[in-house]
């Protein structure tokens, strides 16, 4: 068969494509496989409770279950899980939100393709823009979800691996000088916290982000599927903010529900109307399973909580844990790890590692371990930087007994590699 050329994002290669495959490969050996790769919530169990509890109440609401699975929803998502969120959304943070500035999609995933072709590539006035990444890394989800190629462009961060009064941790910080936005971009777009690195950009660098697209006239767009409201998996203090400039993109997977694929953005209402025409084009509608579950959830507030005293609080001790396992097993060897701020995963970088990223991936994976290797996270980037091909990406949020095993194993081939 021959296909166009919108079949090149689906290729083999791709590293979305390479971490869902990997995530599928737990069952069907014999051999002992360690998790360390994907990007699965951590199955908590005062979260899995109350997910059970919800369901339980949904199915003693008379017709409310039969209506879930029986009925489409709105393009632009369920009704009253638009409404509840959005009197949380201005209650608890007075942002100026109303049901018409929220739609919902199947999956976060489905929520970039949709925003980053509306803001690049061919543009009425004859005019080509792209995406910007303020500071590489950045989520490997992004890479393939243009309908054209090269509408990315990245910017390298400033590395400080002198300020945090200890050798093992290094930080990523946002590097304004080097923004230099003009005409050629269409939206700026950060995740806060930042997946892969756990990295959490400070308010005043936020603040001068949303000047300087402000400025431009473009919007800024959060990846926040890890932040605040929900589930707010924050290690630092980190101000939630929305404006009409800002895309806020959220979802219902880190908070423990990851297969009911369900995205949320709050944005103008130009462009939430754009969002639910893609939604009814695309595929009819989103999914409701996800806003019928948790809604009371979000009506009564107790999401806010639950990713107060449970959700953030694991996270937080599997991170030191993780932390102090790799000092343990590594202390010998040349690893830094990116200052844990947020998110599932550590950032591991070993500066002049004799082998690519990609190779210690393939290494590892023979041996039954399962990490993202770090070049996928650049997409946009122009040139070569070796930092790409040094780094690895690894999620804690597993059983933290598999998380050490790979961790052990890790460090046999970090040390072979280096000799």
């Amino acid at each position: 068969m021959r296909f166009s050329d919108f079949s090149d994002r689906f290729h083999p290669g791709s590293g979305i494509l390479e971490l869902m495959d990997d995530l599928s490969m737990t069952g069907g050996s014999d051999r002992k496989t360690f998790m360390l790769g994907g990007g699965n919530p951590a199955a908590i169990p005062l979260m899995e409770q109350c997910f059970r509890e919800e369901m339980q109440a949904v199915l003693a609401d008379e017709n409310r279950f039969e209506q879930m699975i029986g009925n489409y929803d709105a393009p632009q998502g369920n009704k009253r899980f638009l409404r509840s969120l959005a009197e949380l959304l201005s209650d608890e943070f007075k942002w100026p939100v109303t049901e018409h500035n929220i739609a919902v999609t199947n999956g976060s995933q489905s929520s970039f393709g949709i925003l980053f072709n509306l803001f690049s590539g061919k543009f009425t006035d004859g005019t080509s823009k792209r995406i910007l990444f303020p500071m590489s890394p950045e989520y490997i989800g992004y890479a393939e979800t243009g309908v054209r190629n090269d509408i990315f462009e990245a910017r390298t961060p400033i590395i400080d691996a002198e300020s945090h009064g200890d050798s093992t941790f290094f930080k990523y910080m946002l590097d304004m000088e080097t923004l230099n936005l003009d005409s050629t971009h269409g939206a700026v777009c950060i995740s806060r916290p930042n997946n892969p690195t756990g990295n959490v950009i400070t308010d005043q660098e936020l603040s001068e982000l949303c000047s300087a697209t402000r400025s431009a006239d473009i919007p800024l767009i959060i990846d926040g599927a890890y932040g605040p409201p929900f589930p707010s998996i924050l290690f630092r203090e980190a101000t939630p903010v929305w404006n009409e400039n800002i895309i806020l993109c959220l979802s219902l997977s880190k908070i423990g529900l990851p297969g009911l694929r369900t995205g949320i953005v709050i944005a103008d209402r130009e462009l939430i109307q754009l969002i639910q025409g893609s939604n009814a084009i695309n595929t009819l509608a989103p999914g409701r399973f996800g806003p019928t579950l948790v809604n009371r959830l979000i009506t009564n507030r107790r999401i806010l909580d639950l990713s107060r005293d449970v959700i953030q609080p694991h996270y937080f001790k599997r991170a030191k844990q993780t932390v102090s396992a790799i000092r343990e097993l590594m202390r010998e060897l040349p690893v830094r790890i990116h200052v844990p701020e947020g998110a599932i995963f550590l950032w591991l970088w070993f500066p002049g590692l004799p082998i690519t990223s990609q190779d210690l991936y393939l290494r590892l994976k023979k041996r039954g371990v399962f990490v993202l290797a770090g070049h996928h996270f650049f997409p946009g980037l122009s040139g070569i930087w070796e930092h790409a091909q040094e780094c690895i990406r690894i999620s804690y949020s597993g059983d933290p007994e598999q998380v050490f095993g790979g961790l052990q194993i890790i460090a046999e081939e970090i040390r072979h590699a280096y000799g």
